[in-house]
C-alpha cells in the first residue's frame, strides 16, 4: 500500500537534475523540486488513483513535484474551502502550483467562483495569480448560462485598469483571462477582442526562458478562424 513515504522516495529517485533546472528558469523554487518529469507523474498518479487522503498528504509536503501530483489525483469537488486556501497560500515561488494545480481543483469545487474572486483582489501576487487562472477555468468549462456575463465583463474592465501596474505574474494571468474569455464565453467574444486591442502586447518576466506572452487579439483570432469558439473544456487537468 503507497504512503506518503513511500512516494516522495519514489519522487526523490525520478528526479532529474535538467528537469530541476528547466522549472528553476521559469522561477520555480529551486529547494522545493525534484525535477520529475510530468510523464512519470502521470504513471504514479495512477496507481494512487482516487486516494483523497495521501493526495493531501503528498500536497502539504510543500515539494512541488509532490503538490503537482497530488492535484492530479485528488478531488477538488471534496476539498473544503479551507483546505483550498491553505493551498493557495502554500503556493507561493512555485508558478505550476499556484496557476495550474490550484485552479484545476479549485474549478471543480462549489466555492470555485467566490474563491476566485475572493483570491483576485488578494494582495500577495501568486494567490491573485491563482484567482485570475481559477475564473480562467471556469469560464473555460461552464456554460455560458451558468456564468454571470455582467460579472466576467467587470472583471475584464478590471483587466484595463490594472493590468499596466499589476505584478508581474498577475499580468500574465489577466492576459490568459482575455484571451480565455474571448475563446470560450460565446456572447463575449466582442467584448474580449475589444479588451485585447486596449491591452495590446502585455509586458511579462519569463525568466531565464525562450517563453513568450501570447498576444491575446492574435490568440482569440485564431480560435475564431478555426470556429472554436464556445466550445467548452470537460476538465481544466491536463
Amino acid at each position: 500500500m503507497p504512503t506518503v513515504t513511500s512516494i516522495m522516495a519514489d519522487l526523490k529517485s525520478k528526479g532529474k537534475e535538467q528537469t530541476r533546472k528547466i522549472y528553476a528558469r521559469h522561477g520555480m523554487a529551486p529547494e522545493r523540486v525534484f525535477g520529475v518529469s510530468v510523464a512519470d507523474l502521470k504513471v504514479i498518479a495512477k496507481s494512487i488513483k482516487g486516494q483523497q487522503a495521501l493526495a493531501c498528504e503528498l500536497y502539504e509536503t510543500g515539494n512541488m513535484d509532490a503538490m503537482y501530483l497530488a492535484g492530479m489525483v485528488a478531488d477538488g469537488a471534496k476539498l473544503t474551502r479551507t483546505q483550498l486556501n491553505a493551498w493557495a497560500e502554500s503556493a507561493g515561488g512555485l508558478q505550476m502550483i499556484s496557476e495550474y494545480t490550484i485552479p484545476w481543483l479549485t474549478v471543480e469545487n462549489p466555492h470555485g467562483r467566490a474563491l476566485a474572486l475572493e483570491w483576485i483582489k488578494s494582495k500577495k501576487e501568486h494567490i491573485a495569480a491563482a484567482g485570475w487562472s481559477t475564473y480562467s477555468g471556469l469560464v473555460a468549462t461552464k456554460a455560458d448560462e451558468a456564468l454571470d456575463l455582467g460579472e466576467i465583463e467587470n472583471l475584464l474592465d478590471t483587466v484595463v485598469k490594472q493590468i499596466g501596474s499589476a505584478p508581474n505574474r498577475i499580468r500574465y494571468t489577466m492576459n490568459t483571462f482575455v484571451i480565455s474569455v474571448g475563446g470560450y464565453v460565446k456572447p463575449l467574444l466582442k467584448q474580449a477582442k475589444a479588451i485585447a486591442r486596449r491591452i495590446g502586447a502585455v509586458s511579462v518576466h519569463m525568466g531565464d526562458t525562450a517563453c513568450k506572452v501570447p498576444l491575446a487579439t492574435a490568440y482569440i483570432e485564431k480560435i475564431e478562424a478555426a470556429g472554436r469558439v464556445g466550445k467548452k473544456r470537460k476538465t481544466m487537468r491536463c
